[in-house]
């Protein structure tokens, strides 16, 4: 099963690709993270907030995997354990269709991608860096697959 992570968002820290690229090789071969970073609309040209989400609506559609299920990233959306992240991983492993996550931009995500998505999930209710996000999103995949496995890094 492949996972995409689009993420408005690019010229991370060097900090931010190396600890998202050490979770990303952690995974098990069944399970692959790819990441599609995605150029954010400046915020500087005169733009209203509502012209600045649909151009980033667009550029975020062309790369969603055809087929795949939304799951948006949003702070506003439901609250998962680790353990039910983990059944639910199991259930798509065995549904077998691939999976992209979402993650906008300053502003968020247009209503259009968030009426399409099949779950809005929240991480936490604190506001993080984007950045960082990716991280704890790649961190919280490979705990939920050591769950699955029943390997030791995830402890209960």
């Amino acid at each position: 099963m492949k996972l995409h992570i689009l993420a408005v968002g690019n010229k991370m820290p060097s900090w931010i690709n190396l600890a998202f690229s050490e979770y990303a090789k952690r995974l098990c071969q069944e399970i692959t993270i790819h990441l599609s970073e995605i150029k954010p609309e400046k915020r500087n040209n005169g733009k209203n907030k509502e012209q600045i989400l649909l151009a980033e609506y667009k550029r975020i559609k062309a790369v969603i995997p055809t087929g795949s299920r939304l799951i948006i990233l949003d702070e506003n959306g439901e609250h998962w354990t680790t353990k039910q992240l983990a059944s639910t991983i199991e259930r798509w492993l065995q549904e077998g269709k691939d999976t992209a996550f979402i993650i906008g931009g300053p502003d968020g995500l247009h209503d259009e991608i968030k009426s399409s998505a099949q779950c809005i999930w929240s991480l936490s209710k604190l506001t993080f860096p984007h950045g960082l996000v990716r991280v704890m999103l790649a961190e919280q995949l490979y705990r939920a697959q050591s769950l699955i496995e029943n390997h030791p890094y995830h402890r209960i």
